[in-house]
């Protein structure tokens, strides 16, 4: 019986507020599984590096969810790159937290490449078997990237290659990731799992869509496309802006909503980059940027928006899409990793081949200007999503764990 979990997730925190710097919806997920699991009377210890020195060097978020601040290495932000040096202090640190305090872990289920690599030191050092999720992957990133982009970097393709060989379980989100595992790495099948994120649906659910405009001081009736996501080259927002420009051609009321901050190297430049291409196309009065709000907060955005496009370039599951399906709203998607398993095609929204913008724009202009295919998609969107819960990835993970600790 599982009692006592230790989650790594060394490059970020799962209080830190998605949609910007390395907060994404990994951090969602680990968030909302310590929640889960907690609820069942699991406890769970998320150990992550401490990055200032005013943070606590322990956080009770309930009960049985506590979040760990590990000293390693300086205490600030560091790019991901950099933080590699600090890999070995992380992991010697959280087992001499294991140790000082005498808690006996179940099982460690690291996060990220990052965090795998220190899973491998805490499993060999506590003799506790190791779960891993990637979140993403390099060669699967490598494979999509935009041709401006610089290849991942080889210490962490190496790096994963370990995590793969020496975890007892790989944890995919999709099947297009198990499918990765296999094609890009040569994982053992044996010892691959697959294991859907989930959504809060108390939270994320249909509302008056009025409501939610008013809240946000946008106009009733008008065409609303809507971007969710750090503002990065993966993200694909290049791709939905000209997309966009392409929609108010023909709908010049239309309006783009951007909800997001800079993420990685480049992502300030990106963000400057993208502000400044809307003023030069003359779409300044149609494109509203919002910083990164708190997750409850997207919820408003998904009520509010009429469509939400995710021209990702390699996404593992594709979290935003789940949730603006659970609020009732179409998504039109790169047919990409796991978004082909998120999105259902002409069911819950559209899926596209390539990152061509006026493919998105053909799709994006099909669904506003049609309230009748809208509201198909719509109903689809709610129906589909259904089957994404943090009760039923609760279930799995509980299942995985087992397999791995009898």
């Amino acid at each position: 019986m599982i009692e006592q979990l230790a989650y790594l997730s060394l490059h970020t925190s799962p209080l830190i507020q998605p949609g910007g710097g390395d907060a994404g919806g990994m951090n969602v997920y680990i968030d909302e599984m310590a929640r889960s699991m907690a609820d069942r009377g699991i406890n769970v210890d998320v150990f992550t590096r401490k990055t200032h020195p005013d943070q606590p060097d322990v956080v009770i978020v309930n009960e049985h969810y506590r979040v760990i601040h590990i000293t390693a290495g300086p205490l600030y932000d560091l790019p991901i790159a950099q933080l590699t040096d600090h890999v070995f202090d992380f992991a010697e640190s959280v087992c001499e937290w294991a140790q000082s305090t005498k808690t006996r872990y179940d099982i460690v289920h690291s996060h990220y490449w990052l965090s795998g690599w220190a899973g491998l030191m805490v499993k060999r050092i506590l003799g506790i078997p190791l779960a891993n999720s990637f979140h993403t992957l390099a060669r699967v990133k490598d494979a999509t990237r935009r041709p401006d982009e610089p290849p991942s970097a080889l210490v962490r393709i190496a790096a994963e290659h370990d995590v793969i060989a020496g975890s007892d379980c790989v944890i995919s989100s999709t099947q297009a990731e198990y499918d990765d595992l296999l094609l890009h790495y040569g994982a053992d099948p044996t010892r691959l799992c697959t294991s859907p994120p989930g959504v809060d649906h108390d939270l994320f659910q249909p509302a008056d869509q009025l409501a939610a405009r008013q809240s946000l001081a946008i106009a009733p009736g008008i065409p609303v496309v809507l971007f969710v996501g750090r503002i990065q080259a993966l993200k694909g927002v290049d791709v939905a802006l000209d997309a966009f420009e392409k929609v108010q051609a023909g709908l010049p009321e239309a309006q783009m909503l951007i909800v997001g901050g800079p993420s990685g190297p480049g992502g300030i430049e990106e963000v400057a980059a993208l502000r400044g291409s809307v003023e030069a196309r003359g779409l300044k009065d149609a494109v509203r940027f919002y910083d990164p709000v708190p997750h409850r907060e997207l919820a408003v955005f998904y009520q509010a928006a009429d469509v939400l496009v995710v021209p990702s370039r390699s996404e593992s599951f594709g979290l935003v899409a789940a949730e603006a399906q659970a609020c009732g709203t179409p998504v039109v998607a790169a047919r990409v990793g796991g978004l082909q398993y998120v999105v259902s095609n002409r069911q819950s929204g559209l899926l596209i081949d390539g990152w061509e913008s006026a493919d998105y724009a053909d799709a994006l202009t099909r669904i506003l200007g049609d309230p009748a295919y809208r509201n198909r998609l719509a109903r689809g969107a709610i129906m589909f999503s259904e089957q994404f819960s943090w009760a039923t990835t609760t279930n799995r993970l509980l299942e995985l764990y087992a397999g791995i600790t009898s």
